[in-house]
């Protein structure tokens, strides 16, 4: 049996207004709350038992995925206060871990979405006798994140947390946001208070002398922080560019998920996504993009790269390009919005009130 802990309470602010209703991790990625994906690829993996580590708008998780059994997996949820860091939330949710003391734990966080063979990333911490493995990846401008760099057989050489100059760049491998821990590593963490794991856990371990196991995997990984990345990574589920047993329905060019009505005339592709109940009216063309629930795209809108949320209205012959329409909000027809810009949670956009100027 591998237990899990899901950590899932951060408040997504860079995603608003697409969190002011919705935790990050129950944003609907490819038709499902992006926890589904994560889940599902975790039971696939063996995984049996999952705590999931919840504080921001902690109330919606039970409701939707219950005790876990529609997933083939035992959930069980606990609630910090106050926002206790990464590391203060895996001690915080230990005390409903079943394992022994050398029993591997899988620790993930609910805004990743990646290609991890998680088996392989287990086993592979069996064999090194690890403390504590770390999934990591190349990039290549890593200087947004932990730098990990290791040896020829993975052994964890330091962390640099965000490096500020050239000179701190010594490696393309960052922390990926997945890792093992042998059970009794999580106890040392102290309890009751905010801690990081990546500036005050991990250093702390590596200074101790543990054996900190580096596991390189060029694989997908997506770092689910932005809108624009919640709306790639929803195109690429759709489209099968990373395997998912949550999707549901057949991969392709877009996914209409029952109850929508899509419009004769009406054109989907990109892995576009359309919510129950939505509607995409005649004319429209909708590419790469994630409309949910009840929201109604107008006949010969252009939406691309966008996210419209649950309720929203995008009017007739409006263009949308690398936008996101909060839940409730009403974009009027002939409107042109561009290059990141966010319409707020049931705000009103009149009729042709804003056209986009690339010299603005």
């Amino acid at each position: 049996m591998t237990e899990a802990i899901l950590l899932v309470g951060g408040q997504g602010t860079r995603l608003r207004p697409v969190t002011v209703n919705t935790p990050k991790p129950m944003v609907h990625t490819a038709g499902v709350p992006f926890l589904a994906h994560q889940i599902a690829r975790a039971a696939a993996a063996g995984v049996t038992h999952i705590v999931m580590a919840t504080c921001y708008l902690a109330e919606v998780f039970e409701p939707y995925f219950g005790d876990g059994s529609a997933f083939g997996v035992h959930l069980e949820y606990v609630v910090e206060d106050e926002p206790l860091g990464t590391g203060g939330a895996i001690r915080n949710a230990a005390q409903l871990l079943t394992g022994g003391p050398d029993s591997p734990v899988l620790v993930f966080n609910g805004d990743i979405l990646t290609g991890l063979d998680i088996a392989g990333l287990v086993e592979s911490h069996k064999a090194a006798d690890a403390d504590v493995s770390l999934h990591l990846v190349r990039v290549d401008d890593p200087r947004a994140f932990g730098l990990v760099p290791t040896d020829a057989r993975g052994r964890v050489l330091a962390f640099t947390e965000k490096p500020q100059t050239p000179e701190e760049i010594i490696t393309d491998q960052i922390n990926a946001g997945c890792y093992v821990f042998r059970r009794s590593v999580i106890d040392t963490i102290p309890a009751g208070r905010s801690v990081s794991v990546e500036r005050e856990t991990f250093p702390g371990l590596l200074a101790s002398g543990a054996t900190l196991h580096g596991v390189t995997e060029n694989t997908y990984w997506m770092d689910l922080g932005k809108p624009e990345a919640i709306i790639q990574a929803s195109a690429d589920l759709v489209r099968g560019v990373v395997p998912s047993p949550a999707v549901p329905g057949r991969r392709g060019e877009s996914l209409v998920l029952p109850g929508a009505h899509v419009a004769a005339g009406a054109k989907l592709s990109g892995g576009t996504v359309v919510g129950a109940g939505a509607r995409i009216e005649a004319g429209a063309v909708v590419q790469g993009s994630i409309v949910l629930a009840d929201a109604v795209v107008g006949p010969d809108a252009q939406v691309s790269a966008s996210l419209i949320g649950a309720g929203a209205s995008v009017g007739a012959r409006t263009v949308l390009d690398a936008t996101v329409i909060g839940d409730g909000a009403e974009v009027g027809a002939d409107n042109e919005l561009r290059a990141g810009a966010r319409i707020w949670c049931g705000a009103r956009l009149p009729d042709a009130a804003i056209r986009f100027s690339p010299d603005a």
